[in-house]
């Protein structure tokens, strides 16, 4: 299981194999390159793209620099780009490992094959020029904060080409973005032999998976397909009813198939003594009526002592049979998190934040979403949730533009708004919060699922505009007309 990024794929722009081109140095944002255009001088004199580590404030412009393009540090980036970098008030850089983005929560219809993440996937670099910050390929590996830089992780191709080496990164501001990874708690057998959905990639070796065991089932052994799911939360919980739709149509495209009660038996095993703890129980015993109608078999109050090859052991001795497990229990920050730069981490390897989401130990560093604990006084941690990130995304880009002023950032406060849980693509179940009442709206079919779908369009229309937006969605429903349901390879 991996537990920070994964590994960078092969780059395109990459023509020579032992000299990048320049396009391809840009795309690195190569420290020392000073080859730039004329748009790109700043105040007569030519800067570098990013300039070398330990260049200090007076021969640049104050660097925010940002780790981690997911819902939250790219909302941030486009934000910031848009106000301070588009006016020349900051430079700001985002930071990833991979040159796309994907909605997190849209991973598990990756998984089941029922969503092609290529369609769906948006460039760093396209953002990067619309929204007037600059993008640099690379890892997270320590954070020197006495030389306020950061190292990255040496750049290496698919084929063991080294790209780039071990460098330095400067900041002025550091924000740590970097999401988070599911928590094995230490359980045998987990890294080992179970597939957790943390990126894209992940997502799309479990559907290969898939597909390769129904392909088995139907040329060869004849015997259903067997999958555990550890972990009834939100991402078990979509994942589960999003395959019982996925397989019944895969299922139909083979005779042998065909002829099984159940192709694919799916099963859910929960530590906890209901699915779902974060919702009303009343939606969460919804949610457990659904997936059994659906064939699902739940485990809840069990919990898992081991995992092996194919098979999932539990601690009162049942054995689950698993032709592939995934393990989706529990959130805990990426392991490059310990004992980083000697920030402070609690028990789940997150970075311990303020109200104003500065760490703990040093204020220059910032840390949101998934990796960062923020207790409100007198209060519970917030939750892991996409939403918390765009909140904290939202606020910070106010903060870090006052504290370019010189005036003090503003604390996060942190506003639910409710739940939402798809169970498969045409209904959904959760609860809105309705503003200013302070009363959960239940709600569930249509209304349920228009509420899910307009998520994710409105953080779309943050990164890419609300026209824009229009226009990729009623592409992608002509598109989907003449395309399989589910992605059959």
């Amino acid at each position: 299981m991996q537990t920070e990024f994964m590994n960078c794929g092969t780059i395109p722009l990459l023509r020579e194999p032992r000299q990048p081109s320049a396009p391809l140095m840009h795309f690195l944002g190569t420290p020392g390159d000073h080859n730039l255009p004329e748009d790109e001088e700043r105040d007569g004199k030519a800067t570098s793209d990013l300039a070398p580590a330990g260049a200090t404030a007076s021969e640049t412009l104050p660097r925010i620099l940002i780790v981690g393009g997911g819902a939250g540090g790219l909302e941030l980036a486009a934000r910031l780009g848009n106000t301070a970098g588009r006016r020349r008030e900051a430079e700001i850089v985002l930071v990833d490992v991979v040159a796309t983005h994907l909605w997190k929560p849209l991973l598990h219809e990756v998984a089941a094959g029922t969503l092609a993440p290529r369609d769906n996937e948006l460039d760093f670099l396209q953002q990067a020029r619309q929204h007037h910050f600059r993008f640099h390929l690379g890892r997270l590996q320590d954070v020197d904060r006495r030389a306020k830089q950061i190292w990255l992780a040496p750049l290496v191709d698919d084929d063991g080409l080294e790209i780039a080496p071990r460098r330095p990164l400067s900041y002025d501001t550091l924000v740590i973005a970097i999401g988070g990874t599911d928590n094995d708690f230490g359980t045998p057998g987990v890294r080992e032999h179970a597939i957790s959905l943390n990126s894209p990639a992940e997502a799309e070796h479990f559907h290969r998976r898939l597909l390769s065991l129904c392909t088995r089932a139907e040329l060869t052994t004849g015997a259903p397909v067997n999958i555990v799911i550890v972990g009834g939360g939100a991402t078990g919980v979509e994942l589960a009813a999003e395959l019982t739709e996925a397989v019944e149509e895969i299922a139909s495209y083979g005779s042998q198939l065909q002829q099984m009660k159940r192709p694919v038996r799916i099963c859910v095993v929960e530590a906890g003594k209901r699915l779902l703890g974060g919702l009303p129980q009343e939606l969460a015993e919804r949610v457990h009526d659904d997936l059994v109608g659906r064939g699902v078999d739940l485990r809840v109050n069990h919990s898992v002592a081991k995992v092996e090859r194919g098979r999932v052991i539990l601690r009162n001795g049942d054995v689950i049979g698993a032709d592939v497990t995934v393990w989706a229990a529990g959130v805990q920050g990426p392991e490059v998190l310990n004992g980083l730069g000697g920030l402070e981490t609690n028990r789940q390897r997150q970075l311990v934040v303020r109200p104003t989401l500065q760490t703990t130990r040093d204020a220059d560093i910032f840390a949101i979403g998934d990796c960062a604990s923020f207790t409100p006084e007198g209060g519970k941690p917030v939750p892991p949730k996409a939403q918390v990130a765009q909140q904290e995304a939202k606020l910070l880009a106010r903060s870090l533009r006052r504290r370019l002023a010189g005036k003090p950032p503003i604390e996060f406060s942190y506003k639910e708004r409710g739940a939402l849980i798809p169970l498969g693509q045409d209904e959904a179940v959760g609860s809105l919060n309705t503003p200013g009442s302070g009363k959960r709206l239940r709600v569930g079919g249509n209304l349920a699922r228009f509420s899910y779908w307009a998520l994710y369009h409105r953080h779309l229309a943050v990164l890419l505009g609300g026209l824009r937006t229009v226009l990729i969605t009623v592409g992608q429903w002509l598109t989907h007309r003449s395309q399989p349901r589910v992605k059959l390879h």
